[in-house]
């Protein structure tokens, strides 16, 4: 039965996963002490870079003597850096459960042509890390930015692993807790969790993967952009704010004022808790109807970023052309943007709960998505 249109409306609308809603109260008044015009090798473009750096730390809780870089291409960048300058020196084991985990898997296999073992689940679920051989390099993501799980805890990487632990983190950092005694190498993106513009990426290296990059030579060669070492030393200044190729300080600034909120709402805790918030009131809406459901198969495992839903009435006739249906009407709507789910995933909808988000904007968003379902099903009847 069709129902009547709810008349609150979520007062920011943006629930893209990436790049992902702005901190609450943002304007580009905010981004004024710019040092735009300025090198970034100049005095006050290094030192803008390090406090980028150092606050990231202090944030994160990332140990003093793990090296945090900002590099270029996003996430990705920082992903790639790692898999062509650390992998090759032992077997590789690749756990993909979505899209971005199975372009690592293709870029290792297919393109180094590393001798790995590969791993996959469905979307929705998640790979057994017992069944994981961290005497190998493990690559893999904490969250599933496109099928809406992560990895619960760091419980079954053991702490005497012989092998590097490669953690694509770019929906979770910032908004999960991270273990940073099992993770080796570390990856994100500042446009993800944080709100921020895109194009940077940031890398943390343990002293393990230290030791390996100055030690271990790979067989390919490497561009000028993935090289971290001279000499067979750490370039240190990459992790103090000599960054590899021309950041954007504007995008730097941006940062900044995006970690400064951060602390203002309790630092990670707080941002923690935002996304808990937020990604509950799905969960609970998804748990009180019968013709929506959380893609994640296990609660354990479900994303509390990237939460991503599926529709299950049986009328629907045409799963991806009607979960198409619901996230344009809630854009025409002007109450829900980029909500549809990834173009390789079940079809659904995604919701990104990350903590610029605000709990009433999404509470808001429900009752346009139960808004947008039974007027479907009644314009496909």
């Amino acid at each position: 039965m069709a129902i009547d249109a709810p008349a609150a409306r979520p007062a920011n609308p943006r629930f893209s996963s990436g790049p992902c809603t702005k901190i609450p109260g943002f304007s580009l008044d905010m981004l004024n002490d710019a040092p735009l015009g300025r090198s970034h090798r100049a005095t006050i473009g290094k030192a803008k870079l390090k406090e980028a750096i150092e606050t990231t730390r202090e944030i994160l809780g990332v140990p003093a003597d793990y090296r945090i870089g900002i590099v270029p291409a996003s996430d990705t960048g920082a992903v790639e850096m790692a898999l062509w300058s650390l992998l090759g020196a032992r077997k590789a084991t690749m756990c993909a459960w979505e899209s971005f985990g199975s372009g690592w898997v293709t870029d290792v296999v297919k393109q180094l042509k590393i001798d790995a073992e590969v791993k996959t689940a469905e979307y929705g679920d998640i790979v057994d890390f017992a069944d994981v051989d961290f005497n190998t390099d493990v690559v893999f993501t904490w969250n599933g930015t496109t099928s809406g799980v992560r990895v619960p805890n760091g419980d079954a990487i053991p702490a005497d692993r012989e092998g590097l632990t490669i953690c694509d983190a770019t929906s979770a950092a910032f908004a999960m807790e991270l273990p940073w005694d099992k993770l080796d190498v570390t990856t994100f993106s500042w446009q993800k969790v944080l709100g921020g513009e895109g194009g940077h990426g940031v890398l943390i290296l343990s002293p393990r993967a230290v030791e390996r990059l100055e030690n271990y030579a790979p067989a390919w060669p490497l561009p000028k952009i993935f090289r971290m070492t001279k000499g067979g030393k750490l370039i240190e200044g990459i992790f103090k704010g000599e960054t590899i190729n021309t950041p954007s300080m504007l995008c730097v600034e941006d940062y900044l004022v995006s970690l400064n909120w951060a602390k203002s709402v309790g630092g990670l805790k707080g941002l923690v808790e935002r996304a808990n918030a937020n990604a509950k009131a799905v969960w609970d809406f998804c748990d009180a109807r019968d013709w929506i459901a959380n893609l994640a198969n296990d609660p354990a495992t479900a994303s509390t970023t990237s939460v991503c839903v599926k529709f299950t009435d049986d009328r629907i006739k045409d799963g991806a052309a009607f979960a198409k249906a619901v996230a344009k009407r809630l854009e025409a709507e002007g109450v829900g943007l980029d909500l549809g789910a990834y173009r390789d995933a079940p079809a659904g909808l995604r919701i990104w709960c990350g903590s610029t988000v605000e709990e009433a904007d999404v509470e808001a968003l429900l009752p346009w998505i139960e808004y947008a379902f039974e007027a479907e099903i009644a314009a496909q009847a």
